[in-house]
């Protein structure tokens, strides 16, 4: 530990048969280390001191609360109810310590109901706690098909989210659990913005392990042949992972229906507040079949009878797997993840239930595509792939001659939040930006979008 003793530092080196301390840093780039002091701000000497210096930080934050927000790509502004707050809040949840059997008062129910119910909205049986973020449960999902083909390849689309896909390729790098996995982009149709089934065709081969296809996509749009993307990898022995957003699972069909092996996704959409662009996480599903069940790297709560007859308890299963029971022989690394928020999705989802989920999905898509059809009508601007997308679409900018970053200070000045500007990860969309439509947004917001834009692009 960084304040221990010499003689115990030196004790832990020889342990682990490191020279030094310097030798266990050895992979960060001498560029990124620490050269001098850091310059830190004057120490505060009272709580009151404290308070006000919190206070004063906090009010120079800008918030989709009091401002139009238009912003979504990963991290969207969907309503959490009352009753969300006011269940994860309770202190047998919040305070809880999550692996001791005396400090469970309703967390394992809690948890199963969370798997029961998204294992529902995908008609998939098993599903794991919640991991970070939608990216770490894509890379755990190409790991697992790694280990059921024993092959290290994973094909992908190419218009997938830039963060996202860092983070698969930090989970294919090779480690000591798992070989080098190879990461192929996939180009995509024009019309539809999907994966180029000519393209996937040609690359596939018995080196692949999975193919990795979304819908909705990170532009929002719905994958229309993944049926057929899955009826290809599974011909050639691949598992199919498809990744896809809850919210949509109450109007279109869910993966399972799709020919996906394994799903992965968001679980901030169901119930959880942006906090400040924090507050995901991703889920992992598939079927429950042991060649898939053996493979999860994470938590599994199951339901089990007791020593009393018509009573029933609350357990983690397959829990030795993990790198908690087998340490660095397990399937993979576990570590601590984002459990409280799978409480938040439970609620949630209860509270909707299934007519709920088909009422918002329905609204989700007639707003959006309400502001789509308004956008596309001021001179200059153009929709791309207008057709097929959920609660989020791509406005393309170059007929107004303006760039999308300066249209969105225009915007913020207005106190408007605009789409995320796309020139960056993918310059051949020209100056375009990713617009994302809720429930939280209804006529009048989208109408003041629209008037505020004339007036920045001056049509």
């Amino acid at each position: 530990m960084a304040n221990s003793l010499a003689d115990i530092k030196q004790a832990m080196l020889k342990e682990i048969g490191a020279p030094s301390i310097e030798a266990l840093f050895e992979q960060v780039p001498v560029a990124h280390r620490l050269k001098s002091p850091l310059k830190l701000p004057r120490q505060l000497k009272s709580e009151a001191e404290l308070k006000r210096h919190l206070v004063s930080t906090l009010a120079r934050n800008v918030t989709c609360e009091r401002n139009l927000s238009f912003l979504g790509a990963g991290c969207w502004q969907h309503h959490v109810p009352a009753v969300v707050d006011e269940i994860v809040g309770r202190a047998e949840f919040l305070t809880s310590v999550w692996g001791s059997p005396q400090s469970d008062h309703g967390r394992n129910q809690a948890w199963f109901e969370y798997a029961s119910q998204l294992g529902e909205l995908l008609e998939m049986d098993v599903v794991q706690l919640p991991v970070y973020s939608w990216g770490c449960a894509a890379g755990h999902a190409i790991r697992m098909a790694a280990r059921l083909t024993g092959r290290h390849e994973v094909l992908l689309p190419a218009l997938i989210d830039p963060e996202r896909l860092s983070v698969i390729r930090n989970y294919c790098e090779p480690v000591e659990m798992a070989r080098h996995i190879d990461v192929i982009a996939l180009g995509h149709d024009r019309k539809t913005g999907g994966i180029d089934l000519k393209q996937l065709k040609a690359r596939i081969s018995g080196r692949t392990a999975a193919v990795y296809l979304e819908s909705p996509s990170y532009l929002g749009l719905f994958e229309t042949r993944a049926t057929e993307i899955a009826e290809i990898a599974h011909a050639a022995g691949a598992e199919v992972i498809m990744g896809v957003d809850p919210i949509c699972l109450g109007i279109v069909r869910p993966p399972a229906d799709l020919g996906a092996d394994i799903a992965v996704g968001p679980t901030q959409p169901l119930g959880v507040h942006m906090n400040c662009g924090g507050g995901v996480g991703g889920f992992i599903a598939s079927r429950d079949e042991e060649r898939y069940v053996r493979q999860y790297n994470g938590f599994l709560v199951s339901l089990t009878g007791t020593a009393e007859p018509g009573e029933y308890g609350f357990s983690l299963a397959s829990s030795h797997q993990t790198s908690y029971g087998m340490r660095e022989q397990g399937r993979d690394w576990t570590g601590n993840s984002v459990y409280l928020w799978a409480i938040a999705n439970a609620v949630y989802m209860s509270l909707l239930g299934p007519q709920g989920f088909r009422e918002l999905g329905e609204l989700v898509l007639q707003q959006a595509h309400y502001a789509a059809r308004c956008l596309g009508r001021i001179k200059g601007v153009k929709i791309l792939f207008p057709e097929g997308f959920f609660k989020e679409f791509v406005v393309n900018f170059d007929g107004t001659g303006r760039k999308v970053a300066r249209i969105n200070r225009a915007l913020a000045r207005r106190g408007i939040f605009g789409g995320k500007d796309l020139s960056r990860e993918f310059p051949a969309f020209g100056q375009s930006a990713l617009y994302a439509v809720t429930e939280t947004h209804d006529k009048d917001d989208i109408d003041r979008l629209v008037s505020a834009l004339k007036e920045v692009v001056g049509k």
